[in-house]
Parts: C-alpha cells; sequence; structure tokens
C-alpha cells in the first residue's frame, strides 16, 4: 500500500517531503517496506538529510554527566535534551542512556566528547577507549584499540586527541598525539618525543604519522578544547612559552599552528576552550579556580577570529563578569553559553542578555560534556576485521 502511494509520485517530489520528516519518523518508515528501507538508508537520501537547510531550533543537546554510586564507582548518563520554539528550558527528547564502555571509575573526569562530524560523535577516556555514537539513530561502534606502545623506559600519554573527516579521502579519521617521555628506573625525564596516531574508519586500522617530531609543540588539554573546524582538528599548545592553538589538516596530515590573542600568555590565570560562535572559530579564556580571582580584572573574555587563520582578525567580542565555574562546554542557539558550575550543575549565560540560569541538571562536578549537534542518518561504518 505505502509503495504503491510513493510510486504515484515523482521521485524528486518524495524525497522533498521526506526530507521535513525527523530522524525518528525516517527509522520508523523503514520498517514500512523493502524500498522505502532502501531509500532512506542510501547514500545519496542520506548526504542531502544531512546537508539540508535547517533552522537553530533543529539542534539538540547531548548531555553526558558521571553519577557517584559508590566510593570509587560512577554511573556515566547521556541525555538527550531540546527546548521550545519561544523558550530555553530544556526537556528529554528521549530516555536517558547509560555511556557504554567508558570507565567508571573517578576517571569519569576525564573523558571527552568529540564532534559532532556528520551528526556523528566520538566519546573517549582519553587513553585506551573510542566508541563513535549516532544520537539521533542511538547505533554505536566501539573502535579497534590503538596498538602501539611504549618503548621500554618510557611512559606514554594521549595530550590530544580529536575526531574529524577527511574531504579528499572520504574517511573518518581519529587523531591521537602521544608523548612519549623517560620513566624510572631510567629517569631520563628530559627525553621526550611526539608520536601522531591516525584510525583510518574505513579500513578500520591505526598508523603512526611519519616525520612529525618536530613540527609539534606541547599540547595542553583542557575540557572541551578539542575542535573539529574547517577541516582540521585544533587543540592549545605552547611555542616558545608562547600559547598557540595547534591545528592538524585531516587531509593533508600537516600541522600548523595560530597565534592567541595578545592578551595570552603562559603566565596568565586562565584556562581555554574552543567553540564555533556565528560560524567563526571562537576562544573563550576564563580565570581558573585554583587562584584567587579578583572581579575587578579577573573576567571571562570571548575572542572571535573573523578570518580564519589570521591573527589580526582576532576581536575581543564579550566580557564577562567571573563566573563560579568548572569550565565552558558549549554554544548553544549562538547565544547561550552552556558551562558547568563548580558544584556540578548545567548552567547557561546568555550573551545577550547577561542572564545565568542554572538547569535541575547535575552530576559529579567536573564530569559534565555537552555536544550540541542535529539530526542525522549517517551510517556507522561496521568493522572489516573478523571477529576472534
Amino acid at each position: 500500500m505505502a509503495d504503491g502511494i510513493v510510486i504515484k509520485l515523482p521521485k524528486d517530489v518524495v524525497t522533498y517531503i521526506f526530507l521535513t520528516f525527523p530522524v525518528k519518523s525516517l527509522l520508523r518508515l523503514k520498517c514500512v517496506s523493502r524500498n522505502l528501507h532502501t531509500f532512506i538508508q542510501s547514500s545519496a537520501f542520506i548526504n542531502l538529510h544531512l546537508n539540508r537547510t535547517s533552522i537553530i531550533n533543529e539542534e539538540f543537546i547531548l548531555f553526558k554527566r558521571s553519577l557517584k554510586e559508590e566510593p570509587d564507582r560512577f554511573r556515566n548518563i547521556m541525555s538527550f535534551l531540546s527546548s521550545g520554539h519561544d523558550n530555553y528550558d530544556l526537556h528529554h527528547v528521549s530516555p536517558d542512556l547509560d555511556v557504554p564502555y567508558l570507565t567508571t571509575t573517578g576517571a569519569c573526569t576525564s573523558h571527552r566528547f568529540m564532534g559532532p562530524c556528520h551528526g556523528l560523535i566520538v566519546f573517549t577516556d582519553g587513553e585506551e577507549t573510542e566508541v563513535l555514537f549516532n544520537p539521533s539513530t542511538r547505533n554505536y561502534r566501539l573502535l579497534t584499540p590503538s596498538p602501539f606502545d611504549s618503548p621500554l623506559g618510557f611512559h606514554r600519554s594521549i595530550d590530544g586527541i580529536a575526531f574529524g573527516f577527511d574531504s579528499i579521502g572520504n574517511d573518518y579519521k581519529i587523531v591521537r598525539i602521544a608523548e612519549l617521555h623517560g620513566e624510572p628506573p631510567f629517569n631520563c625525564f628530559s627525553t621526550r618525543e611526539w608520536r601522531v596516531e591516525v584510525f583510518e574508519m574505513s579500513i578500520d586500522s591505526w598508523r603512526e604519522v611519519e616525520n612529525v617530531d618536530q613540527q609539534l609543540r606541547y599540547v595542553h588539554w583542557y575540557p572541551s578544547a578539542d575542535l573539529f573546524y574547517k577541516g582540521a582538528s585544533h587543540w592549545f599548545g605552547n611555542e616558545n612559552r608562547v600559547h598557540v592553538i595547534v591545528c592538524f589538516d585531516m587531509c593533508t596530515e600537516i600541522f600548523r599552528t595560530f597565534k592567541m590573542p595578545s592578551t595570552c600568555h603562559y603566565k596568565d590565570k586562565n584556562f581555554y576552550c574552543l567553540v564555533v560562535l556565528n560560524k567563526c572559530l571562537t576562544l573563550i579564556c576564563y580565570p581558573y579556580l585554583g587562584y584567587e580571582i579578583d572581579p575587578a580584572i579577573d573576567f571571562m573574555e570571548i575572542w572571535i577570529m573573523k578570518e580564519y587563520g589570521i591573527y589580526e582578525s582576532w576581536s575581543k567580542t564579550y566580557r564577562i563578569r567571573p563566573l563560579a565555574i568548572e569550565s565552558p562546554l558549549a554554544i548553544w542557539k549562538d547565544h547561550l553559553l552552556l558551562l558547568q558550575s563548580i558544584s556540578g550543575y548545567l548552567i547557561s549565560y546568555d550573551l545577550n542578555s547577561g542572564e545565568v540560569k542554572e538547569f535541575e541538571l547535575n552530576g559529579w562536578p567536573d564530569s559534565l560534556r555537552v555536544t550540541v549537534y542535529k539530526e542525522s542518518l549517517a551510517l556507522i561504518p561496521n568493522s572489516k576485521r573478523p571477529r576472534a
């Protein structure tokens, strides 16, 4: 019956109609008939759905928090949130899910959410576990762990990690910046090497990028600091005691650096966050609560790079009074800054009005993570490796 109705309509009309449907409805339609299943799951329709003209109200929030259950055991929970068209109150759009595979100890504060990229997200514990997840379809896959280990006498730490898309190779990639440094009993702490590991989704395999040691500078990790933008992954780094933004192009696999605004220097009391605001690379500088904060001078500053990669285009757009926060998390609806408070609550700051709002969403302090995404039918690539 459904097939008969669809057949009578021109294909472009059917496509246009289906592009207006939410993902939840399209997933139900896949069960109606084989023809609809094939059509909705085709790469052509998935790409059209992903690139359709969208509005800001179509954005959703993936919110992760960790709840303490035992002295050193936590439950990690994902919530799927949205708001009404006329207000900014958050409500659940579907039941909560437990986060699969990630650590459930106090290390939950090191969890990272990367993306979205084509509607897909990678969450990781920052060391060995990466999970690819589509929050719209709820499909996920545990990715093959990195095979690289530390040579004898060295400790390997992951300082930077990112998820993005290689538009030339038409492939998703995960990039990890690993630092090797000496440890006891050899005590060669001055010895330091950098390694870059790349996971290619299409072949389900890791490899190391050659000849990168001289390109890299020290990479810092802050919450919400790993950003994929303009085809490149971005982290914070230090070059000759000067703060820089380190970029890794997913296509060419070449590193480059951008200078941060002149007010950012290695002796300041600030932490940093990267977001996209008004489609521009945006830097948030916020006071570190480990120091005594002077409300008269220790403001949160938001700098927008109006021309990507051009140092002179940095513009200080907002100066915000100090807030009792652990870190910024995301920009939502292009004017709401989402943050985690020091008490573990999700709060928002309206860049237009200056209003601060606390939501009834909380978790263990410093365990909150937020990703803003739009619905996507993007498929989770299957593993190419045979099962044991």
